[in-house]
């Protein structure tokens, strides 16, 4: 009964993003073919359904991605038989360890979603691209960012004349790790890059490291962006977000910045698992009739997840966070 009290103590304190009661929506065991677990998962709202791009790791320890459609984005999921971006090492080596935790941004001037991910080499991960307009052929266009990098997000349009990433780069493997803004004429060279957010100091929630979670959602208030955090404890790591907004003309610029986390691992299927203690979104939809915001997310490496919030609400929060 104390534990319950406790759990519910917990669950009120995170006043934005609420856990839906389904959860965890997709595990291995709904999958149609043998594979370890599937987690981490981008999200696209296409021709009225929800399709997750979901990473998927066999039971050699290799990830894939695998798309999964709903028409209510909560139940009924329609799961792609076979892989739907896969590791070619022999034409890719970049890709020799695997695919892993994708991000979707649809660029309208070019009327397709463009598919970020990262790339695992024998030499470390990288970030690569890949576009679709279907979800169901994919054009890889390879590594665009230099090793050793991960947790890249495109902007769905031009910040003036170029295109913008959001990234984390590992400059140093022994020091805090930021997140990085660069630009690019082609989606394919980039440069002018510079830390826009930095990992907080000493046993904060977000001191060890951070890196973007989904695309950035452009608002009236600013480019909205959603962020992992990592603090390093005694035994193991803690994975838990925050939000931030960065100027709409200059995103190099951070209006505001969570001070405390949103959500922290406290359900069961987001501590244990086979990395426990870990929330990790990778796709968010903003359905604007509605004004709510779905967050699929990975728990524990384990599973998919669902948290919905209202975006007044998300705003309002953000409104009153601190200048970074």
């Amino acid at each position: 009964m104390r534990r319950k009290k406790t759990l519910s103590k917990f669950y009120r304190d995170e006043i934005l993003f609420i856990r839906h009661k389904n959860n965890p929506l997709l595990t291995a065991d709904l999958w149609p073919y043998p594979v370890n677990t599937v987690f981490n998962p981008a999200a696209a709202e296409i021709n009225g359904e929800t399709l997750l791009l979901a990473r998927v790791e066999n039971k050699f320890g290799v990830s894939h991605l695998t798309t999964a459609k709903s028409r209510n984005g909560i139940s009924g999921w329609r799961i792609d038989k076979s892989p739907s971006i896969f590791p070619e090492p022999q034409e890719r080596p970049e890709e020799e360890l695997g695919i892993e935790d994708p991000r979707i941004t649809y660029i309208k001037e070019l009327n397709l979603w463009a598919i970020t991910y990262t790339a695992y080499s024998l030499d470390g991960p990288l970030v690569s691209l890949a576009t679709t307009k279907d979800f169901k052929t994919f054009k890889k266009r390879g590594p665009i960012l230099r090793q050793i990098d991960k947790d890249a997000a495109l902007f769905p349009k031009r910040i003036g004349k170029r295109w913008a990433i959001i990234h984390r780069p590992y400059l140093n493997p022994s020091a805090p790790a930021h997140i990085w803004i660069s630009f690019s004429p082609d989606l394919k060279h980039w440069g002018d890059s510079q830390i826009i957010m930095r990992a907080r100091k000493g046993n904060a929630w977000d001191g060890e490291k951070i890196g973007i979670c989904p695309e950035p959602l452009e608002t009236p208030e600013g480019w909205l962006i959603l962020y992992h955090g990592v603090r390093k404890t005694c035994s193991s790591h803690i994975y838990r977000i925050g939000l931030a907004l960065l100027d709409l003309e200059k995103p190099w610029k951070v209006v505001r910045r969570s001070k405390d986390w949103i959500m922290t691992p406290i359900a069961p299927y987001e501590m244990l698992g086979d990395v426990g203690n870990v929330i990790f979104p990778c796709g968010w939809i903003h359905d604007k009739k509605s004004g709510i915001v779905r967050l699929y997310y990975g728990g524990a490496d384990t599973c998919i997840a669902l948290a919905t919030a209202k975006m007044s609400d998300i705003l309002d929060y953000v409104r009153k966070c601190p200048s970074q």
